[in-house]
């Protein structure tokens, strides 16, 4: 998780007015059945507002939330059945459930109250109401044990129905069968060619590789499931030319260039096979920009946008192929949870498209 590990967070700025986010000449993406929308409509936008503890399901034509789970309460510290703390990943699945990584606020994320600090550490799946289906994680443990995980940050549904968990404090990237709620393989020792310092992100290729961006070690790997280093980009690699800070998020493109959250320089870079940078996106470069933002998760959609997780900017953005802004929900550098504002979100996905994510099966 970037930030909840080294600098926490930077530039709070109090917001207490009601605010409707910036948007620069939004462009429809997509048909709504009714003014406000309906729940899971293929794109509309799935964020997690992290500092929130919530994650929300917006249409972006009407900018209304369709769905929400969690509190929206800052300070709460209470996970359980209804509630999830530090929201890092959430996933729609093709069902219509939900997959969410509760990870968590770190001591001192706050400046207001740095003594303030809430475990959650569970991965679960909700249905529409709300209501947990799956669970794998104990509320408030911290642990490499059986059922036990130390900042899950990331998760997605296997082909198989399996879970992968990117769990960042044990530095390792676990499947865990659906069923069996054991750990079925795993990868990141502590120390050797297999080392992960901070793991942030994993896809599930489509030639059965495992893509992982890890933050500390500022690289992105694609491994076998043997634990072979097949592809690297980043530290420790003479190749490299660009090189990365906190590798927050990578995802493989169609065409087989991968797509680099590089937080640390808050920029998105796509680079080819080859490692050759083809494409930059800085997201501090706008107005009332955050000096280091942060961006913390960004894929590219099947008709070429990026859909952006502007972490300490506050806000989601799907930026077009000119690099020009067509869509943004929060108000720059300005945290919040009153309608209109994010704070600290941490992933954003268009739902109904898989790209540059494994895509999951017809149901869970």
């Amino acid at each position: 998780m970037v930030l909840k590990n080294h600098s926490f967070r930077i530039g709070l700025v109090a917001a207490t007015a009601l605010l409707v986010a910036t948007t620069i000449s939004i462009r429809p993406v997509s048909v709504v059945a009714s003014e406000r929308g309906h729940f899971n409509d293929p794109g509309n936008l799935l964020i997690t507002d992290q500092f929130n503890n919530r994650v929300v399901e917006l249409n972006p034509e009407t900018r209304a939330i369709v769905w929400s789970f969690g509190s929206a309460n800052p300070s709460l510290c209470n996970p359980g059945p209804g509630a999830i703390i530090g929201t890092n990943d959430a996933e729609r699945l093709s069902d219509g459930l939900t997959l969410l990584a509760g990870t968590g606020v770190p001591m001192g994320a706050s400046p207001a109250d740095p003594s303030f600090g809430c475990a959650d550490n569970r991965v679960i799946v909700v249905n529409e109401d709300g209501k947990i289906v799956w669970q794998y994680g104990q509320a408030g443990v911290a642990g490499s044990g059986p059922n036990e995980l130390n900042v899950p940050v990331f998760a997605i549904q296997l082909p198989n129905r399996n879970i992968m968990i990117v769990d960042q404090a044990n530095n390792r990237v676990i499947e865990v069968g659906r069923f069996s709620k054991s750990i079925v393989w795993s990868y990141g020792p502590t120390s050797g060619p297999g080392a992960l310092n901070n793991p942030n992100s994993a896809e599930l290729l489509p030639n059965g590789h495992v893509l992982i961006a890890y933050e500390n070690n500022n690289r992105v790997i694609e491994i076998t499931r043997s634990g072979h280093i097949v592809w690297q980009y980043g530290s420790g690699d003479p190749t490299n030319t660009s090189p990365l800070q906190f590798a927050a998020f990578a995802s493989r493109l169609p065409n087989g260039d991968t797509l680099i959250t590089d937080s640390g320089h808050s920029r998105i870079v796509e680079v080819t096979e080859d490692k050759d940078v083809v494409f930059q996106y800085f997201t501090n470069h706008g107005h009332n920009s955050a000096a280091m933002p942060l961006p913390t998760n960004a894929v590219r959609t099947r008709d070429g946008d990026l859909v952006i997780a502007d972490q300490f900017n506050h806000r989601a953005i799907i930026v077009n192929d000119d690099k020009r802004v067509e869509f943004q929900y929060g108000t720059t550098n300005v945290p919040g949870n009153t309608p209109g504002l994010l704070d600290g979100p941490y992933t954003a996905f268009v739902i109904g498209d898989y790209t540059g994510q494994t895509p999951p099966p017809e149901d869970f």
